[in-house]
């Protein structure tokens, strides 16, 4: 579907257009061959290029081909509880802005119902809010999970396998995240120079912000990951230790209770033994097998064994 935007500085709203008109926003979310042939025709633009937002393993780079730039990036994106990014691509020409999608998009949504402030007709200020509002997302996304995570880091004793398990999602979705995040830098870095994308002293000062947004976003990314693998790290460490103990428990009772076995089992044989005549015999050997145990259980307390 493709949907034509129009918006002045006198305009309270976006206008939806029927036919393109220059100073326009055109967005396409998940455009038929067909629509993408006309916009190829209509706007002079790459077609393999539109189809490559279309990918939903496509990675962040920018590019520029005759007059128009291309800057891929991805967004974070949220269906039920799975949490991925899926591609965007953001074209600025000479007479337009065009941003081509393949799933319905909250942060465009809100552009296109005129919940943010934005002008058509001053494509490159346009062009770098968007990424702007991208970086929001991101950012709402990360703090989000930063927050469940530390919530965890203080009962690491009582952190469920199913607490694992989210954790272990999580790392995938900062790794998704920053395999988008590290290449947006750069392609922000480049149109900073000025070379592809011609811009004025504003639009300069809001690159430079996106960059530095676009980099605290990163190492923000970064922290949380580290924080997540220091805290399966820590349970994993506290998992064999308690197992260690139990097993150095078990192995101390058994050792204590196989002295009283042994003597036990002489006593159970069918043959003469000493003090087998004595009426006395039983408290004996009870009294002897009692010493032992205790002696072998002070020895075992005060080498710390149990």
């Amino acid at each position: 579907m493709v949907t034509i935007y129009h918006k002045t500085v006198k305009d309270n709203a976006p206008k939806s257009l029927a036919k393109f008109r220059p100073g326009s926003w055109i967005h396409a979310e998940k455009p038929s061959e067909q629509e993408i042939i006309q916009l190829t025709e209509e706007l002079g633009i790459e077609t393999d290029l539109i189809r490559d937002a279309l990918d939903p393993y496509e990675v962040p780079r920018l590019e520029h081909e005759g007059d128009v730039t291309y800057l891929f990036t991805r967004v974070p994106h949220q269906e039920g509880t799975r949490v991925f990014t899926t591609p965007v691509l953001i074209a600025l020409g000479p007479t337009f802005v065009l941003s081509v999608t393949s799933e319905p998009l909250p942060f465009l949504q809100r552009f296109a119902q005129g919940e943010k402030p934005f002008y058509t007709t001053q494509k490159t200020k346009f062009f770098l809010q968007l990424f702007t509002e991208i970086n929001a997302v991101y950012n709402s996304f990360i703090i989000t999970m930063s927050r469940r995570v530390r919530s965890s880091s203080g009962q690491l004793e009582n952190i469920t396998n199913r607490q694992i398990a989210q954790f272990v999602n999580y790392e995938s979705i900062l790794n998704d995240f920053l395999s988008a995040l590290v290449p947006t830098n750069t392609s922000l870095n480049t149109l900073l120079h000025g070379r592809i994308l011609r811009l004025y002293e504003n639009d300069a000062d809001l690159v430079e912000d996106l960059l530095l947004s676009n980099t605290q976003l990163t190492e923000l990314a970064k922290s949380n990951l580290k924080t997540i693998v220091n805290i399966r790290e820590a349970y994993s460490t506290i998992v064999t230790n308690n197992l260690n103990q139990v097993l150095k428990l078990l192995t101390s009772i058994t050792i204590i209770m196989t002295v009283p076995m042994i003597i036990s089992s002489f006593y159970g044989m069918n043959v003469t033994l000493p003090l087998s005549q004595s009426p006395y015999a039983f408290y004996g050997i009870l009294g002897l097998t009692l010493i032992i145990t205790l002696v072998l259980v002070a020895t075992f307390i005060r080498n710390r064994w149990l």
